[in-house]
């Protein structure tokens, strides 16, 4: 019986339940359909209205564009500009054309393949840029440069300088970046050597060279400087195994004949127009015969800097070279100079010269660098040297050399290991030297405030005597 009543009362409940949602159903339904009957009569009345072409015109597309699309393309991107902070100098970079030390090369460009080659190299520098423009007028105001034209002392411009058959622009801005820094450019052309370095007419009145080869009457050739030719002929006889950056150094060296080398065969000194084997590792006793020829040749006319040889009756400082030996009066003279440690600047009296050992960098420069100064070199330490240079490596070089590595750095772009060895962090003091760097490094004897090279010797040799 309660069954009966609680199912009757449970079908009751839900029956009403059924009632209500269909109720809601059907008021939403109703709402809806109120709202869509409004919409289409808003509508109807739009298109039944006077402005309703108005209002389609107003959102329609412009016919012009759909005659002529407009195509959107990516903007062109911007010219290429070759500048890299590791630019590097052509391969072929002229050697005599001083460079800024304190300067990055950012850009090289120009033209560099055909002949006549016009390169352009652009430089950043912290340095302020009458710090430059001082620098090259005093390098080109030495070593055989004739200065063109120049800028005023007060304001920067143009500096353009001529040596042999090459021509060099160096453009000096007056503005300055921000940040400190400033830029300069350095342009240089290479004209062949069958060029007279300035244009003449062709009915020269100069004087042909007594040695000149006979030439047709209708010829209008004339005679290449007497500066030229020889320098011409010299590099373009070099081997070319020899390291294009030092070629220069050891064609002018070559040409004063003191790369002399001894025949295997005989004890005999031979002198070639051009170095021998010159990627050979040099010898202690070959390295000290260059030192002294070419310290007495450069030095020529100025006896007091000239290193003596040593005489027959001197005694020997060294245990391995006698008086017998064929380099005696050479290594000798450097030792009786305390150009070199020997036993008589040393406290042992047993001091071997190993003449036949080859060459390390470090003795390199520490017999080197003496002839420079021509004064007691400085005390040094490794974190001098690793401060100076940035050596890597400087742990491993000698106390007694640091010393002149010190020195060597003080000389600035002068010194002797830019100019052997150019830019490095690491020295590799124990590596052993070729012949080719071993004459690049005899090329200049001298400080920043003096010195001379080479080819300044073979200009005063060249110069005829009073």
């Amino acid at each position: 019986m309660l069954n009966t009543i609680f199912t009757q009362r449970q079908r009751k409940s839900i029956g009403q339940a059924k009632t209500s949602k269909t109720n809601k159903t059907n008021i939403l339904f109703g709402v809806k359909t109120g709202l869509a009957l409004c919409l289409l009569a808003a509508v109807t009345a739009c298109a039944n209205s006077p402005n309703s072409k108005a209002l389609e015109e107003s959102l329609a597309a412009d016919p012009k564009l759909q005659q002529n699309p407009v195509v959107l393309s990516p903007p062109p991107p911007p010219p290429a500009v070759e500048t890299s902070t590791t630019a590097k100098l052509p391969p072929d970079f002229p050697t005599e054309i001083p460079l800024y030390p304190n300067a990055q090369l950012i850009e090289v460009g120009g033209q560099t393949d055909p002949s006549p080659k016009t390169v352009r190299l652009r430089w950043e520098s912290t340095d302020p840029i009458n710090s430059v423009q001082n620098f090259y007028t005093k390098e080109f105001g030495r070593s055989n440069w004739q200065i063109v034209s120049s800028p005023s002392a007060d304001e920067p411009g143009t500096l353009v300088a001529t040596r042999d058959n090459l021509r060099v622009t160096v453009s000096l801005s007056p503005t300055q970046k921000v940040g400190g820094s400033t830029e300069f450019a350095i342009n240089y052309s290479k004209e062949s050597s069958e060029i007279a370095s300035s244009p003449q007419p062709n009915n020269s009145e100069s004087s042909p060279s007594p040695t000149a080869s006979p030439t047709p009457s209708n010829s209008e050739e004339t005679t290449p400087a007497p500066s030229a030719s020889p320098k011409s002929a010299k590099v373009s006889e070099l081997d070319s195994q020899i390291p294009q950056q030092l070629r220069q150094y050891v064609a002018d060296l070559a040409q004063l004949e003191v790369l002399k080398v001894r025949s295997t065969e005989n004890a005999n000194l031979e002198t070639n127009s051009t170095l021998p084997k010159p990627n050979k590792i040099i010898t202690r006793r070959e390295y000290a015969r260059w030192l002294v020829a070419a310290n007495n040749q450069i030095y020529a006319s100025r006896q007091g800097k000239q290193i003596r040889l040593a005489v027959d009756s001197s005694e020997p400082a060294f245990s391995d070279v006698s008086k017998t030996d064929p380099d005696f009066s050479v290594i000798q003279g450097l030792a009786e100079a305390g150009v070199i440690l020997s036993s008589l600047s040393a406290d042992t009296k047993d001091v071997k010269f190993r003449p036949d050992a080859p060459l390390t960098r470090e003795t390199m420069i520490l017999w080197k660098v003496p002839l420079d100064t021509r004064q007691i070199l400085p005390t040094a330490n490794i974190d001098g040297v690793k401060e100076k240079w940035g050596f890597q490596d400087a742990s491993k070089i000698d106390s007694q050399a640091s010393r002149a590595i010190l020195a060597d750095f003080n000389n600035g772009d002068l010194a002797n290991i830019r100019r052997v060895f150019g830019f490095t962090t690491l020295f590799q003091p124990k590596k052993s030297v070729t012949r080719a760097e071993a004459a690049a490094s005899l090329w200049y004897f001298g400080v920043q405030d003096g010195g001379l090279s080479a080819k300044d010797a073979l200009q005063a040799k060249s110069q005829p005597t009073q």
